[in-house]
């Protein structure tokens, strides 16, 4: 069997990836035999990755307990954290005592929506107030369009943005506990056909980057994309030092000077101090496209000073998680997704509840271990 049979004969019975397997080894003369440890059925990743061979294992662990008092995720819950960088999970679960032996922390999702952003060619500026115009006057239409895709998509909004023959729309829906990537490209394609037909406007991509997926972006960390959550905790002062062995002012004065200033310097989109760590090892531990761990990072960090008691917070504006399809049909995921309550239906604003408490514990324990001048020692003795 040839070793790129792509979606042609995607062969996801065990002795066909066996077959591409042996074929991989052959070509490169190495024994591969690692790859081959796996307990599921290769079918179940059929929609998951083409020429599969076997699997990459990565070391999962838990984090926690953590209080969290949010909207949808109430209580004490245990983190799962796949990674292979030594003192993030310590780290993690440290910045999460702190949390629970303050209260907990708040949590809320403030916006929730997927885009998706075409780009039109059209042949001057009065065709764009054409085609903008007609958009307007004619969302019923459009509507039954977007209807006729999914039965779980909502659209929400059509932002046109014209620059000379190029019109951008960036195009919102609602996709319920999917991530939903998949559902706004394929109703984006059919309004985009609807807005050809009856304005003569030339789709030219379904994506022209203003949407703006898996790069990033400045409308995103204003605008949002996904589920736009902030989390908060106020640490009283004597948990700050004997937690954290800092001072609430210390903290305070890194924060600014580090992640908001420093920041600023470096021209960059993220005002944290290592959001993308904890990004990264919950969505691969559950499932989601590891790739999206970029719009996560796009996470501003603040910290205050109220009565000598420190107010810590994260936004973060681009959370693309989804509870169901994708990575989340996998066994190992699903197991993950279970242990924070999270796997199915009506669970996809809890788990970005859970994904920005998660940040900030990790940005609470960094902060404190760089204020107290602990960073180095800690990645010596746990990961060196």
């Amino acid at each position: 069997m040839a070793v790129q049979d792509g979606l042609k004969n995607r062969g996801y019975e065990r002795k066909d990836v066996n077959e591409r397997f042996k074929a991989v080894e052959e070509l490169t003369g190495e024994r591969l035999t690692e790859l081959t440890d796996y307990t599921f059925d290769p079918s179940i990743a059929s929609k998951n990755i083409e020429n599969m061979i076997g699997v990459t294992q990565i070391p999962l662990g838990f984090a926690g307990p953590v209080q969290i008092n949010g909207d949808l995720a109430q209580g004490s819950f245990i983190i799962p954290l796949a990674t292979t960088e030594g003192a993030l999970v310590a780290s993690v679960s440290r910045g999460m005592s702190v949390i629970t032996a303050s209260g907990g922390s708040r949590v809320r999702v403030f916006e929730d929506a997927m885009t998706r952003a075409p780009i039109l060619r059209v042949d001057g500026i009065d065709h764009s107030v054409k085609v903008i115009e007609w958009i307007s006057k004619h969302t019923k239409e459009i509507d039954e369009v977007v209807s006729s895709t999914t039965n779980h998509g909502q659209l929400m909004d059509i932002e046109a943005f014209p620059n000379g023959r190029n019109l951008h729309l960036r195009i919102s829906f609602r996709t319920g506990d999917a991530m939903g990537m998949n559902m706004a490209t394929i109703a984006s394609e059919a309004i985009c056909r609807l807005i050809s037909k009856e304005t003569g406007a030339v789709t030219v991509s379904v994506s022209g980057n203003m949407c703006t997926d898996k790069k990033p972006a400045s409308i995103n960390l204003i605008r949002g994309r996904g589920k736009h959550v902030i989390a908060e905790c106020r640490v009283p002062k004597d948990i700050v030092e004997k937690k954290l062995h800092s001072t609430t002012q210390a903290i305070v004065e890194l924060n600014t000077r580090k992640n908001l200033v420093g920041s600023a310097m470096a021209g960059s989109m993220g005002f944290n101090a290592h959001a993308a760590n904890m990004v990264a090892a919950l969505y691969i531990a559950t499932g989601q496209d590891p790739a999206h761990v970029v719009e996560g990072s796009l996470c501003m960090t603040t910290c205050e000073d109220v009565d000598g008691d420190l107010y810590i917070a994260v936004r973060l504006p681009a959370v693309d998680i989804g509870t169901v399809g994708g990575g989340t049909r996998l066994p190992s995921q699903q197991a993950a997704l279970r242990m924070i309550g999270c796997l199915g239906d009506e669970k996809a604003r809890k788990f970005g509840e859970i994904v920005a408490v998660t940040v900030l514990a990790g940005e609470l324990s960094t902060l404190g271990a760089q204020a107290a001048g602990q960073l180095a020692e800690a990645h010596k003795q746990l990961g060196h």
